[in-house]
């Protein structure tokens, strides 16, 4: 990200946290400061709090660039979202990086701490069909991380067609069997996204490519 953005960020860490706060002037004050004390008590290498809107602005590009930051190292770039308790977000990362050794495959994560919804990316390329085999059984592992730690497969994103294969692995059969009761009462002519997260047969990820 800084190679890509050079807004200032260390490169000598291995994560970066960002935390934002509203309110009254005073209450925000306040809020930041503690939140920065705790920081340095947690051991943080350094803390930079923005002193003014441009400041902040600089910070939060850094979020904001992390994908482009990515999407620029390989052909194919692809995001997904596993969501964990807030409790867990640190196991959940420790996680991910040994799923993406073991497969030998390159995976970034960010999002959002404050809900728990973590973002692996992986960066690969989707003409090379071995090493896309190995990152259907990373991100396999990495839903059945989430879901070992009190988490679920998709926090934001939805489960859609890609996810459909894993959705049992959460809900169970009773679950999934109660979904298909739901959607047969509503729609008994299959016409409402047929195919869809239903869908009898196994479907492969969509990726796309830059």
């Amino acid at each position: 990200v800084e190679d890509f953005a050079k807004i200032g960020l260390p490169t000598n860490v291995e994560a970066v946290l960002l935390i934002e706060q509203d309110g009254p002037p005073e209450v925000v004050e306040r809020d930041m400061k503690r939140m920065a004390d705790i920081c340095l008590e947690e051991k943080a290498v350094s803390v930079e709090i923005a002193e003014t809107e441009s400041d902040a602005v600089a910070l939060k590009t850094a979020r904001r660039t992390a994908l482009s930051a990515l999407a620029r190292l390989k052909p194919t770039t692809i995001l997904e979202d596993a969501t964990v308790p807030r409790s867990e977000i640190a196991k959940m990362v420790r996680a991910i990086n040994e799923i993406a050794d073991k497969h030998n495959v390159d995976i970034c994560t960010f999002g959002h701490a404050g809900d728990g919804n973590l973002h692996p990316t992986c960066i690969t390329d989707a003409r090379n069909h071995e090493e896309m085999e190995r990152v259907e059984l990373a991100f396999a592992d990495i839903f059945a991380a989430a879901i070992d730690l009190g988490g679920t497969i998709t926090g934001e994103h939805g489960v859609g067609a890609m996810k459909a294969p894993y959705l049992e692995w959460k809900l169970k059969k009773e679950g999934i069997d109660a979904m298909r009761a739901i959607k047969q009462a509503f729609d008994p002519n299959n016409i409402m996204n047929p195919g869809k997260v239903f869908a009898k047969e196994t479907r492969k990820r969509v990726v796309v490519s830059s």
